[in-house]
């Protein structure tokens, strides 16, 4: 018996594409697109603020230094936002199944990312808890992260489907005793769920 179910946010509800960051943050620094991800890694300045440890004012001043960003504040997040081009599922997909089960949200994510998602995205009204990264502290694939994940679900880590579309994730969620499985689309999405028995229709 299923009493949660938990998705991952980005490349599962919501598609996203770091590259169209890249491009655009290339037109207002020195650097070519290519490079900038790695800069940006060199810093390990995202794990931080993914988990928390920088604010987004803070975030943005590093990342200008690193990068020699010639954009305010506002552009900057117009920019890192930009990875985001729509949703995956539909969200009567998520409406069916928040009426049957704890519907729980499971995110690596930035306080400007989930901002500009939780505006955009009226379907993560549907969730009812979400644990987040950068106010858990902590990152997926620790194990830390999914714990709280089963702590807010109220029930036993095999009475929570969990899908995310990295496999380093869906190991660690298995790890644990949560039946989990990798996201790859809707048509995917559906039939694992309907093997399990978990119905949103």
């Amino acid at each position: 018996m299923y009493k949660a179910v938990i998705f991952d946010l980005g490349g599962v509800l919501v598609h996203f594409d770091f590259r169209r960051a890249y491009r655009a943050l290339a037109e207002v620094c020195p650097y070519a697109s290519a490079d900038i991800s790695g800069r940006i890694a060199a810093t390990g300045l995202v794990e931080r603020f993914e988990t928390g440890l920088v604010e987004p004012g803070d975030f943005f001043a590093q990342l200008s230094q690193t990068l020699e960003l010639r954009v305010d504040y506002d552009g900057f997040r117009q920019i890192w936002n930009h990875i985001f081009t729509g949703p995956l599922l539909p969200e009567s997909l998520l409406q069916g199944l928040a009426s049957r089960y704890r519907l729980a949200l499971l995110s690596n994510t930035n306080a400007i990312h989930f901002e500009m998602i939780r505006q955009a995205y009226p379907m993560l009204r549907h969730f009812r808890d979400m644990v987040l990264s950068y106010q858990a502290h902590a990152l997926k694939p620790g194990p830390e992260i999914f714990r709280m994940a089963i702590e807010r679900a109220g029930c036993r880590p095999e009475e929570c489907f969990y899908t995310d579309d990295t496999a380093a994730h869906v190991d660690a969620a298995r790890a644990l005793g949560i039946d989990a499985a990798p996201f790859v689309d809707r048509e995917r999405l559906e039939r694992d769920l309907t093997a399990r028995g978990i119905r949103w229709d």
